[in-house]
Order: C-alpha cells, then structure tokens, then sequence
C-alpha cells in the first residue's frame, strides 16, 4: 500500500534510538524526508549511520534537549531551513524516572512537566501556523498503554501523559478544520533501552534478574513477547498518511492486548 508519504517532510522528537529511530526508519523507507533530534550527540550520529545502513537515504540530526525551551526552537528552525517546512511532527520523549508519589520533589514533577508535555506543547505551537496556512498536517504523540491503565511505580508518566492526551484530543477538535489531524500511539510493554532499564530497577528492588523480569513482563500479554519497536512505529506512519486522514483525536493502543478495559 502507497502511503502516500514521499517527501513529506517529517521531525522525529528522541529519535536516535527504540521507537523513535524506527520510525524514523519507516519514514525514510516511505520516501518522506526525516529529520531526528536528541539530546545525545554521539547517539545522533550512530542514529546516521544506522538508519543510512538500513534504508540508503540520509536522515538530519539535530541537537535539542528536550526541557529547554531555546534547546526546542533552535531545532524547529534548524529543521525548517532544511526542509522550508515540517508536514509531520511525532512527538516522542524518553520517560521520567519510575517512583510512587513520595518520591518524587518538585523539581522532579516540573522535570517530568517539561519533558513529557511541555516539550511537545512547544513544537506543536512551532508547526502549526504553517500547517493550517497548507490545509494539512499530522501531529502524532508517542505516548503509553499508562493513559489507558496507569502503570503503579510510573505516576510521572502516567500524569504528563494523559495531560499530553488531553491536549491532543481538544486540538483535534479545534484544527480538524484545517486538514490537521492529532492523535496518540499508546504503546505496551515494548522492548526498548528504556524498558531495560526499568526491568534493571525493578530486579534490583526484587532480587530477581533484568531478564526474570522481562519474561514476568512478556507473561502478563496476552500474545506471551513483548512489543518491538517497529510495530509501534508502523501505527504512527499509518497516521501520518493519507489513508489515516478521518481518523483524528483518537489513542491507538499498540500492547498486543495488555490492557484489560474494553474502551
């Protein structure tokens, strides 16, 4: 199926490594020009060379840091010199620290705003003129099966998460009008660098083993393994396309059926 992406112009938030760099990777292979951006350098340039290797096309790497504000605008017009314009914005962010409610400081809740939601409020706010100036337009946030099914020890997450919903759900309603659609990808328990290391503190706290308690992980989905990250991503180019344009302020749950409500 033609997706109908070649050369849309496409910005990737976190995308040098798990979901974000494999969608970007699908992008790419769509014919879409892709830019990535990370707070890593040294992982932006292994995102190049990877991503190069896997599809024969260049991707633009571009530094930010996704709690600073100057970090977000320096790269929205970074990438918008290269491009002229941004059609798709995905935004993605690594997760805030696990805990429960007593552990956290203010500084850590404000960490966990910025990160999450404030981040994608930012470059959201930075695309749109130019979307509703064009009639078209695709804002996709890579969110959490937590907006669904809070997650106990992610309350971080599971708060900025739902409020990135939240907005997402009351843009759709006021931009649909322009041709812009905005929706979620909620994934599951997805086998990535960052549900290692959860898995790392969880085996720590329990005497068990990272890879005890990956499996235990698995057990609890319905399809027994855990997600990959290019089945989350092959979710949030669907929605970008043109096949995807009446479907607008909705969460798609890519969890291979974890969570346990009917809604």
């Amino acid at each position: 199926m033609d997706f109908n992406l070649k050369n849309k112009r496409v910005l990737v938030t976190a995308g040098s490594k798990g979901i974000g760099r494999a969608t970007a990777q699908l992008f790419l292979e769509e014919g879409a020009k892709v830019a990535i951006c990370s707070s890593n350098f040294e992982n932006l340039q292994i995102a190049k060379k990877y991503l190069y290797e896997k599809t024969g096309r260049e991707v633009l790497t571009v530094a930010c840091d996704l709690n600073k504000k100057e970090d977000i605008i320096s790269a929205f017009y970074e990438v918008k010199k290269a491009f002229n314009e941004i059609d798709i914005l995905v935004n993605n962010c690594g997760g805030p620290p696990p805990g429960f409610f007593e552990d956290f400081d203010e500084k850590e809740w404000e960490q966990g705003y910025q990160q999450v939601l404030l981040s994608a409020v930012h470059f959201t706010k930075l695309v749109l003129p130019e979307m509703k100036k064009n009639k078209w337009g695709r804002i996709i946030n890579i969110t959490s099966i937590s907006v669904k099914q809070p997650i106990e020890n992610l309350l971080l997450s599971n708060v900025f998460r739902s409020g990135l919903t939240a907005m997402s759900k009351t843009l759709a309603n006021q931009y649909g009008k322009f041709g812009i659609t905005f929706n979620n990808v909620a994934p599951g328990h997805t086998l990535t660098s960052r549900l290692e290391e959860l898995a790392s503190v969880k085996a720590e706290a329990s005497g068990k083993t990272k890879e005890e308690i990956l499996e235990e992980m698995s057990q609890n989905v319905p399809a027994k393994r855990l997600g990959k990250p290019e089945e989350i991503a092959a979710a949030v180019v669907f929605l970008a396309s043109e096949q995807a344009a009446y479907i607008n302020g909705i969460t798609i749950l890519v969890d291979g059926g974890e969570f346990k409500g009917i809604t």
